[in-house]
């Protein structure tokens, strides 16, 4: 991928949780969940976003949550010569047409309530990561990382080989 012009904003790479290797994917979920933190209290979403979105069986309302924040900083710190007259205001009606994809029906008990102020980014967070669990800990497993690669190294004009991954 070629280096970004000096003072232009980096290219924002794909996310595909399952095609990443558990440290990137650790480092990149803690990303998330700050700006899920920010998202949270700045949209007033206490109740839309469960407090546990980060744990393995809410790999729906992860996937909502990232094209979101990839949205978010396509919008808001991509290209401006990429950017349209009403960019930001297009994100925001994407969110609201978001929310409700944000249930998570697999929490019976009580996370949708709002949570008390200590975010995911918190002790919650690190405590689970803590544990090793599995979507976190497994090896890249891609179902189709040939396609994911040519798709990649189409979008950002590389070629050969070496085309970045997810």
């Amino acid at each position: 991928m070629p280096e970004p012009a000096e003072g232009a904003a980096p290219a924002t790479r794909r996310w595909v949780w399952s095609a990443m290797e558990p440290a990137d994917r650790q480092q990149r979920l803690t990303e998330l969940a700050m700006w899920v933190d920010w998202l949270t209290d700045h949209h007033h979403l206490h109740r839309r976003i469960p407090r546990c979105w980060y744990r393995d069986g809410h790999e729906p309302v992860l996937e909502v949550l990232t094209a979101l924040y990839l949205g978010w900083v396509r919008t808001y710190a991509g290209d401006p010569a990429q950017a349209t007259a009403f960019g930001e205001l297009a994100w925001i009606r994407e969110l609201h047409a978001a929310l409700p994809l944000l249930a998570a029906p697999t929490c019976d008990d009580g996370h949708l309530a709002p949570p008390p102020r200590r975010g995911p980014t918190g002790e919650a967070l690190h405590d689970w990561l803590d544990t090793d669990p599995p979507r976190i800990a497994a090896a890249a497993d891609h179902p189709a990382p040939a396609e994911a690669n040519r798709l990649a190294a189409a979008l950002h004009g590389a070629t050969g080989p070496s085309a970045p991954s997810a």
